[in-house]
């Protein structure tokens, strides 16, 4: 194999001193112009490229983040991948992405590998299934600074952006009551998300508003899987009393409760309404979307934790010495009505 050529090869040729080679590379203003031009001419003429993995080192940088989200084809993750990256790539960031697959020992190694090269910092969306926040908890010792976004554990002292889902939902209750509905059913997702308590407590708001008294039958939970989503529609379609509309934690869970109900014959936003979280791109290309969908802002969630972790790298220091400051950033959710897209 062909040797790397070094700086003490060019010092070597020149007949300098490998110090003198590495400030001339660097551009340092104690070497001259000749030398320093000299040194360029060689390093060029051996193909010297820069050992990346020393300067990190000194640097104490990687210059590299790592993502970690629960499913790449999610167009609601996708969407805040692209807004990281985004913003990564003009701080000439790198960015080590992982996908937890809603599978917590998976997520655990990835953050485990993520902590071994010492990435600068690290953006999760936790999987549906993370109950155990230990290795968050290790990565502090490590100072590797971690994001929440979307997904938030129940931690304390920690840094996240999310999105005010109780805005969303009080918007679809009105709507919903405003349109007669009173009977309003809600397939929720994994009790563990925080995201779920935020929807529920914000559902029984909506109907408190109104003076309709809740009814659990009509709240049913879902670990968001196509088979529990069909499951929990079901079970709303069992009832006696049927809900005439449905809040639903996605617009997984809709497509799937949608599908359901057209196989017993019933007409999706005429028999029973629809409204879901996160908007997404996929009611483009469908035949029965919900009447509405609730924007989370997938893209700005990113964005904003991307801006979060670079602030907190850039300002780093002898954070022993001082009161940590924890960063928090939520957007207001907003109901986005289908109308005009068919059979809505």
């Amino acid at each position: 194999m062909e040797k790397i050529p070094t700086i003490k090869e060019i010092a070597k040729r020149l007949k300098v001193s490998p110090s003198t080679v590495s400030r001339a590379l660097h551009g340092h203003p104690s070497i001259g112009l000749v030398t320093t031009m000299r040194v360029n001419k060689v390093a060029s003429e051996l193909n010297y490229e820069r050992n990346q993995t020393a300067v990190f080192f000194k640097q104490r940088k990687t210059l590299t983040i790592g993502v970690i989200v629960p499913d790449f084809s999610d167009a609601f993750f996708s969407s805040a991948l692209s807004g990281i990256e985004d913003y990564a790539s003009k701080r000439n960031y790198n960015v080590f992405i992982g996908q937890s697959l809603e599978n917590p020992d998976k997520e655990k190694r990835i953050l485990e590998t993520m902590k071994t090269h010492r990435l600068d910092g690290i953006i999760i969306s936790i999987s549906k299934n993370t109950t155990n926040y230990e290795v968050f908890e290790q990565l502090k010792k490590y100072n590797i600074p971690v994001v929440f976004f979307d997904r938030i554990p129940i931690m304390e002292d920690i840094h996240y952006t999310a999105c005010n889902l109780q805005s969303g939902m009080l918007q679809a209750i009105d709507c919903l009551i405003e349109k007669g509905h009173r009977s309003i059913g809600l397939i929720n997702g994994p009790s563990q998300l925080a995201a779920s308590k935020e929807r529920l407590d914000a559902y029984k708001q909506g109907l408190d508003k109104y003076q309709i008294a809740v009814n659990t039958d009509l709240i049913v939970s879902s670990d968001l899987s196509s088979a529990q989503n069909t499951y929990a529609m079901r079970r709303l379609l069992s009832l006696a009393n049927k809900p005439t509309a449905i809040v639903t934690f996605n617009d997984y869970v809709a497509r799937d409760a949608i599908k359901l109900l057209k196989n017993y014959n019933l007409a999706p936003n005429h028999d029973i309404s629809f409204v879901s979280f996160a908007n997404s791109p996929i009611w483009s290309f469908m035949d029965n979307a919900p009447m509405a969908s609730i924007e989370q802002f997938p893209q700005k969630q990113g964005v904003k934790a991307a801006e979060i972790l670079f602030k907190i790298i850039d300002d780093r220091i002898d954070e022993a010495s001082l009161t940590p400051v924890f960063h928090h950033a939520v957007f207001d959710s907003s109901m986005v009505s289908h109308r005009g897209r068919p059979n809505v």
